[in-house]
């Protein structure tokens, strides 16, 4: 396909994950306030869980229909670094200040912050035991992949002992369970079909500069797959519920890492990662995550002169990888 093709496909496919992000974030919030989940614990498992399927899809169909891992580590990691310092900059632009909570900053972005270290860690035993000699690759198999999902376990057993004796509010808005489900499942269906679209465009794209899939997983279909990050937390910020927003890109990250990664290689057994792309960008991950910390925790909001700040970080960062696909700096290895 050529590359006015791929541009199309990418934005039909991006329009498609953008209705099925719609339809995830209403019914996802009406059922969090049937069940009376606290705000914190919405955003963090509920929303977060929901708006993370993307990021799930792009791994399995990455892995089952396309034979490629690689891909699917690119878009978990860039789509990491685009809810990192993209979703709370435009979320605070929409709504500035953005209050942030004390359970948002020491809860959630450190336990966030821990998530990064473990699947490094991961990805670090995956080289030091690697018995096929290639050198800059970690392989990682089964057991290595339970280690994140332990972890994800622990951030579960958490989030349960938090809610354990919260009272919920009562709702007197009456809500059709079966139509929300409905809902909810068809927004999922939407997005596995735009997710196929934005990895097919990713692919093709690879082939036409003869650049590595993980770049292009971590550009076009991480931005594409951040969608319903995207609008959920732009709509809570909307609403006043600051602390739901970040909750909800920082629960989402969390199980981007420690669970979707980790299902692929559950699916496949065991799988290659390009441990000398991974890791810089693993680098690049923790200092937007060490970035968006410090502004969160100096007076508990974001400002919209921090959110310019952030969202230009972000611009850099493109640049750089652009930069890099096109040939004109070799700062990555393999690139």
């Amino acid at each position: 396909m050529s590359v006015v093709t791929l541009l199309l496909l990418t934005v039909v496919a991006t329009a498609i994950v953008w209705k099925g992000s719609e339809l995830l974030d209403e019914a996802s919030q009406r059922l969090a306030l049937h069940y009376g989940l606290p705000a914190v614990v919405q955003g963090a498992v509920i929303v977060a869980i929901g708006s993370s399927f993307p990021e799930v899809t792009s791994v399995v169909l990455g892995v089952l229909l396309h034979g490629t891992f690689d891909l699917g580590v690119g878009t978990i990691v860039g789509s990491a670094i685009f809810n990192i310092l993209v979703i709370p900059a435009v979320s605070a632009i929409g709504r500035s200040p953005l209050a942030v909570n004390r359970a948002v900053v020491y809860k959630e972005a450190q336990f966030y912050m821990l998530s990064i270290a473990v699947l490094l860690l991961t990805f670090s035993f995956g080289v030091i035991y690697n018995s096929s000699g290639s050198i800059g690759s970690s392989v990682i198999g089964r057991p290595l992949a339970l280690i994140p999902l332990a972890v994800y376990g622990l951030y579960l057993f958490i989030q349960y002992q938090d809610i354990s004796d919260y009272e919920p509010p009562i709702s007197e808005e009456s809500i059709e369970i079966r139509r929300e489900w409905l809902r909810l499942v068809g927004g999922l269906v939407l997005i596995v079909v735009g997710v196929e679209g934005l990895i097919r465009a990713a692919l093709g794209f690879g082939d036409i500069f003869g650049s590595p899939e993980f770049i292009w997983g971590l550009i076009i279909v991480a931005a594409g797959t951040s969608l319903p990050d995207a609008i959920m937390s732009v709509r809570a910020a909307a609403r006043g519920a600051g602390e739901v927003s970040l909750s909800n890109v920082l629960g989402s990250n969390t199980f981007d890492l420690l669970v979707a990664l980790p299902v692929g290689v559950l699916l496949v057994g065991t799988t290659t990662v390009n441990y000398d792309l991974a890791v810089p960008m693993m680098g690049v991950l923790t200092l937007a995550t060490i970035v968006l910390f410090t502004i969160m925790r100096i007076k508990l909001q974001i400002t919209r002169r921090e959110a310019q700040f952030l969202l230009g970080c972000y611009g850099l960062f493109v640049a750089w990888v652009a930069v890099e696909t096109l040939g004109y700096i070799n700062t990555l290895p393999g690139v």
